[in-house]
């Protein structure tokens, strides 16, 4: 899968979740959910049973952190690097 495809697997799901389907145009890719105020800690646990459900992958504790789950793009490369570290 590529980091594309992943992308736009996630970007739905943050929309609609927390941005309660408003703005999908107005999230960029490299859009900081933390500084923007957009996800909060309970956010982040949302966003990663959706990422555990939808791509097979084990979020482990050391792991959440914002270099991987901040962004649509840090998101799609952490999954996309899981995935092949899987295969």
């Amino acid at each position: 899968m590529t980091r594309a495809q992943i992308e736009a697997q996630i970007r739905p799901f943050v929309v609609e979740r927390f941005m309660f389907g408003q703005g999908a145009d107005t999230l960029a890719n490299d859009a900081s959910f933390l500084e923007s105020g957009l996800i909060d800690s309970t956010g982040v646990l949302e966003l990663i049973m959706f990422l555990e459900d939808r791509f097979g992958i084990r979020v482990a504790d050391e792991e959440m952190l914002p270099e991987n789950l901040d962004t649509v793009s840090a998101i799609a490369t952490y999954v996309r690097r899981k995935n092949i570290a899987a295969a």
